[in-house]
C-alpha cells in the first residue's frame, strides 16, 4: 500500500491535469468560434474592422517614423521599410504626419461604420442613437428593486410608469378573480385566472402599444370564443404546454420582452369570501364587488394558501414594497391573505408604501376615507405592514365629481388626525389623471412612478423600525389638502 500510494497520487494528478488542459482547450475553442462569428459575411462588420485595423497600423507607423523608431521583430517591419524608402523622396516628418492623419481618418471611419452596423441591428427603426440605448439600458439595470402587490387595472397602470425607472421590477398578482373571461376559464378548465396577470405582462412589455391591442383583444363572436381575451387564451394554452402558470408566465415574458417579472401570489386555487356587517357571507370575488353592504371581514379558501417561493425571494431582496393602487378588498388584500407573503413584508427592512385610491368603489368602499382604507388592511393582516401612504392632493373637476356622484362613487376623504393615529406617514402628491372629455379619473402612472422612485431614493437608508423622514420642502400641510367643498360633496 505504501509503495502504491505515490503511484496512485501521480496517476490522479495526471488525470486532473489532463482534464484541466482539455477543458481549457475546449473553452478556448468555443471562444474562438464565438469571435469568428463577427467575420460572418453580410453583417457589415469585418470590412470596417479591417479599415479600423489599417488606420491604427498607419497611426503606429506614422508615430514611429516621426519619433525615428525602428520596428524590429514584428511582422510589419517590411511595411516600415517601405515607408522609409518613400521617406527618401519626401521630408521625414511630412511622411509621418501624413500617415498619422490618414490613419486617424481610417480608424474613426471604420469605428463609426462598425457602430452604425451594430446600431441598425439593435434599433432597426432608427428612433434612438446607440449611446442613448446604452445609457437607458445602464440606467434601468441599476434601478431600484421594487415589488408591487395588487391586481386589476391599478397595478398594471403603476407598472407602466415604473418600467421607465427600473428593470428590476416584480409584480405579485392576486389569483382570486372569478369573473369575466378569467372566471370562465377557471371554471371550465380549472386553471388559475390569467386576466390580471395578462394586464401586468402587457404593461411591462417593451413594445406595449401593439401587444396591448393583441392581448386585450376580445372575441365578439365564435361561440365559445365570444367574450374571451386573446391574452387569457394565450396564457391558458402556455400553462397547458409548460405545466403550470408560473412557467407559462416566464415563457410568455421572454416572448414579449417583459422588463421585470410577473408572479402569481400563490398557485393555489383561491376563492375569496366576505362577511358583511349584517352577518351575510358572500363567496367569490365578483359577487363581493357586486353585493351592497359594508364589508366587516374578508378571507379566502383555502385559509392559508402557500406562497410562490419566487415572490417571497423578490420581497426579501426588494429596495421598496408597494401596495396598490387597486380595489381594496378584491385586488390588494387578497395578496396579503397569503400568510408567507404577509410575513415576508413584515420582516422586510425596506420602505413599504400604500398607494391609496382616489375615488371610493361602489359596493366595496362606500364612504371610505384614507384612514378607513388603512384600517381595513390592518384588520385583514392583523398587523401594520406599511410605513407610509401616498395620497393624491389634487382636486378633480366639478364635472368629474358630479359624474362619479351619479355612480355612487366619491372622492376619498383625507382625514389627517385618524391617519396620524395609525402611525403612518402621509405623502401628498399631484398624481391625478383626469380625462378632459370623459372626466374619467385614475392615477397618473408616470407621476406616481416618479414619486415612488424619488421616495425610495430618499427613504432607502432608513430602517423599518425607525420613523421615516420625508422631505415635503417645508411647506404647510394645508397646501396639500383636497378642498373641503369636494370632500363635503362626496360625503352627501
Amino acid at each position: 500500500m505504501l509503495i502504491n500510494t505515490p503511484k496512485s497520487f501521480l496517476y490522479s494528478l495526471s488525470n486532473q491535469i489532463k482534464q484541466i488542459l482539455f477543458s481549457s482547450s475546449d473553452a478556448l475553442a468555443q471562444q474562438v468560434r464565438s469571435w469568428s462569428k463577427w467575420l460572418t459575411p453580410g453583417i457589415s462588420i469585418k470590412r470596417w474592422l479591417a479599415v479600423n485595423v489599417v488606420g491604427i497600423l498607419l497611426i503606429s507607423l506614422g508615430l514611429s517614423n516621426l519619433w525615428q523608431l525602428i520596428l524590429l521583430n514584428y511582422p510589419i517591419t517590411s511595411i516600415a521599410q517601405v515607408l522609409l524608402e518613400i521617406d527618401r523622396l519626401f521630408n521625414n516628418s511630412l511622411v509621418g504626419i501624413i500617415a498619422v492623419v490618414v490613419g486617424l481618418y481610417l480608424a474613426c471611419w471604420g469605428q463609426a461604420r462598425s457602430i452604425s452596423s451594430i446600431t441598425k441591428a439593435l434599433n432597426p427603426e432608427g428612433h434612438q442613437k446607440l449611446v442613448d440605448i446604452l445609457l437607458c439600458h445602464h440606467r434601468l439595470n441599476r434601478g431600484h428593486k421594487i415589488v408591487a402587490l395588487g391586481g386589476g387595472t391599478g397595478l398594471s397602470s403603476l407598472l407602466r410608469g415604473l418600467k421607465h425607472h427600473s428593470r428590476n421590477l416584480t409584480a405579485v398578482v392576486t389569483v382570486a378573480d372569478d369573473g369575466g373571461s378569467s372566471g370562465r376559464l377557471r371554471e371550465e378548465l380549472g386553471v388559475l385566472p390569467p386576466g390580471d396577470i395578462r394586464n401586468c405582462i402587457t404593461a411591462l412589455a417593451k413594445e406595449e402599444s401593439l401587444l396591448t391591442q393583441l392581448f386585450q383583444y376580445r372575441f365578439s363572436a365564435g361561440g365559445g370564443l365570444e367574450g374571451h381575451s386573446f391574452g387569457n387564451l394565450f396564457l391558458t394554452a402556455m400553462s397547458e404546454v409548460t405545466g403550470n402558470l408560473e412557467t407559462a408566465i416566464a415563457a410568455s415574458s421572454k416572448i414579449l420582452a417583459v422588463q421585470g417579472q410577473v408572479l402569481p401570489a400563490t398557485l393555489s386555487n383561491v376563492d375569496l369570501w366576505a362577511k358583511l356587517d349584517g352577518g351575510q357571507i358572500v363567496r367569490g370575488e365578483s359577487k363581493i364587488a357586486a353585493t351592497k353592504g359594508k364589508i366587516d371581514k374578508i378571507g379566502c379558501l383555502p385559509a392559508n394558501p402557500k406562497a410562490l417561493p419566487a415572490a417571497l425571494k423578490a420581497i426579501e431582496s426588494a429596495d421598496c414594497i408597494v401596495l396598490g393602487p387597486g380595489s381594496l378588498y378584491t385586488s390588494i388584500i387578497p395578496n396579503l391573505l397569503v400568510p408567507e407573503i404577509r410575513q415576508a413584508i413584515s420582516k422586510a427592512k425596506v420602505p413599504c408604501i400604500y398607494v391609496c385610491n382616489i375615488m371610493t368603489q361602489p359596493g366595496e368602499t362606500d364612504g371610505y376615507s384614507v384612514a378607513d382604507h388603512i384600517e381595513a388592511i390592518d384588520r385583514a393582516c392583523g398587523e401594520k405592514l406599511f410605513d407610509a401612504v401616498l395620497v393624491n392632493k389634487t382636486a378633480p373637476s366639478d364635472a368629474a365629481v358630479a359624474q362619479y356622484d351619479r355612480e355612487n362613487s366619491h372622492v376619498v376623504a383625507l382625514d389627517l388626525e385618524r391617519i396620524k393615529a395609525t402611525g403612518r406617514q402621509v405623502i401628498l402628491a399631484d398624481i391625478l389623471d383626469e380625462n378632459p372629455q370623459t372626466h374619467h379619473i385614475r392615477h397618473h402612472s408616470p407621476k406616481v412612478a416618479q414619486e415612488l422612485n424619488s421616495l425610495v431614493s430618499q427613504m432607502n437608508s432608513n430602517k423599518r423600525n425607525q420613523p421615516l423622514k420625508l422631505n415635503l420642502n417645508n411647506r404647510d400641510i394645508s397646501n396639500y389638502l383636497i378642498p373641503q367643498s369636494v370632500v363635503s360633496t362626496a360625503g352627501e
